[in-house]
């Protein structure tokens, strides 16, 4: 923890985000509760003493769809989640709640920080606004607050935090390609890369520095389904994290009244099926009916022929056109976030639409992040290649040869269908990739879930979280956004890639 010299240095404000910070963690058990009650004490006390009210946090714990206890329970004490409050002063909750993978974890920290903190082609606070510009398309207010305060903190123009409209032209001209990006990237030509580039054009970008934004842009993007499909509460200095007296109780509010509690896990729950509800039997019997799905497919000896596995691309790619979220309202943005957007009705289009003419499928095979992608990002941003090519292979391989309450299972198949159908719904196709593995191994509420946190985020609810693998960990579930992001990352940078690529040849 730091030492008391260190806390006399905090300002006002800092000490409120300290004491809120120690608070969290204390309570959701990533801290040891004797060792750091005397710290938070005193660091109360001091803030009192000032006059300054300290808040209190509403959500319970980093994620609103996760119990606290449960967090702790698949989470345990990670040294590294100490080591990053200790070093950075605090602890924000997309990191908390990715600490049930701590292998991933250390990938995408490093990543995070070589984009937003190591020498680039971009100003920081350019960086920070960038990543405001980003999340504020899928009305993120998470990343929107955090990255305001970021971009105060590295020196940026308060003015700028008026609007897009008060942004640089240079920023301003970002917009239209922030809003394929995030929503239709298959709409990416290299004439948009042409007019950022233009020589002697307002507010012109060089191609190191386009590099640079695109990869911030989509990482934003992906973040924000991160953010939403995890159900991440507000940080407590957030508007709309804390209250400066205690909430009222209402159960309806967490998730446990819609059945999101814990589980048994143990092999005597098989005795015990007859006490169980109903939707909790039809839950194991969902696990043990994919368990004998994988096994078939695995033990499945002919091969579909290129036409045949052609076909089912196409049927699949059809087919989710009807995987639509179960809630379809307009939500309102603050107002905070919705003065970073232009455009705001523009959003995801299925690929394939139906009546329209489609752009054609992106084949792999020809524009691969292996094979195309990753060496083009090396030439023109050294090191972030490496780091995102590391943090792609990480999330893709993470297995703990577990599936709900059976161990020793190979579970590469079921995260490839994942990983494929999110490429799926961006119209990637994979030619030595059989999708009608799809349909076999991923249930319909898992393609609502899937499609709904990739494609329109904002529209995520508990219900559609909660819908999906009744019987597996939450660390299953937050492992399945981790290939959401990753995936969805990858699709819209091989879409800007291959544009650039078209551009310099």
């Amino acid at each position: 923890m730091k030492d008391a010299n260190a806390e006399c240095t905090l300002t006002s404000n800092n000490s409120v985000h300290y004491a809120a910070d120690i608070n969290v963690l204390i309570t959701s058990g990533y801290l040891p509760r004797k060792r750091c009650e005397g710290t938070r004490t005193r660091t109360r006390t001091r803030v009192q003493e000032r006059g300054v009210q300290i808040p209190q946090a509403l959500g319970q714990g980093p994620s609103f769809f996760i119990p606290v206890e449960e967090m702790v329970e698949e989470g345990v004490v990670q040294p590294m989640l100490r080591e990053a409050f200790v070093s950075l002063g605090r602890l924000d909750h997309v990191t908390m709640v990715m600490g049930l993978h701590t292998e991933y974890l250390a990938c995408f920290l490093r990543t995070q920080h070589s984009l937003l903190q190591l020498d680039g082609p971009l100003p920081y606070p350019w960086r920070h606004f960038i990543a405001i510009m980003a999340a504020a398309r899928h009305q993120c207010s998470y990343l929107v607050q955090l990255h305001t305060a970021e971009f105060l903190q590295v020196g940026g123009d308060p003015q700028w935090l008026g609007g897009l409209s008060c942004a640089p032209q240079k920023l301003r001209n970002l917009n239209e390609l922030n809003k394929l990006l995030a929503h239709r990237p298959w709409l990416i030509t290299k004439e948009h890369i042409e007019v950022l580039l233009k020589p002697g054009g307002e507010g012109c970008w060089s191609l190191a520095e386009l590099i640079h934004a695109v990869v911030l842009l989509t990482h934003y993007h992906s973040l924000s389904s991160f953010v939403f499909g995890c159900g991440v509460n507000p940080e407590p200095d957030h508007e709309g994290g804390h209250a400066f007296r205690p909430p009222s109780p209402c159960p309806t509010d967490s998730p446990r009244g819609e059945g999101g509690g814990s589980v048994p896990r143990t092999e005597a729950l098989c005795q015990a099926l007859m006490t169980v509800p109903s939707p909790q039997v039809e839950a194991l019997c969902e696990v043990e009916a994919l368990m004998k799905k994988m096994k078939l497919l695995q033990e499945q000896e002919e091969e579909a022929s290129q036409e045949e596995m052609a076909v089912r691309f196409e049927r699949e790619k059809r087919e989710s056109l009807l995987v639509t979220p179960t809630d379809d309202s307009k939500r309102l943005p603050l107002a905070s976030v919705s003065r970073f957007v232009e455009d705001p009705d523009f959003g995801y289009e299925d690929f394939t639409r139906r009546g329209e003419q489609t752009p054609p499928t992106f084949r792999a095979q020809d524009y691969s992040w292996e094979d195309h992608g990753y060496s083009l990002m090396n030439r023109l941003y050294p090191d972030v290649g490496q780091l995102l090519d590391e943090k792609f292979q990480t999330v893709y391989n993470l297995t703990y040869n577990t599936m709900a309450m059976h161990s020793g299972v190979d579970t590469k198949m079921l995260r490839k269908a994942v990983w494929n159908y999110i490429h799926c719904v961006f119209g990637i196709r994979f030619d030595d990739y059989d999708y009608g593995d799809v349909n076999h191994l991923l249930e319909r509420s898992l393609k609502v879930y899937i499609k709904t946190v990739a494609c329109y985020p904002e529209k995520t609810s508990y219900r559609m979280y909660n819908a999906f693998w009744r019987h597996f960990r939450h660390s299953e579930k937050v492992h399945v956004n981790l290939l959401l992001l990753e995936a969805r990352m990858q699709a819209a940078l091989l879409y800007a890639l291959r544009a650039i690529t078209r551009y310099m040849t």
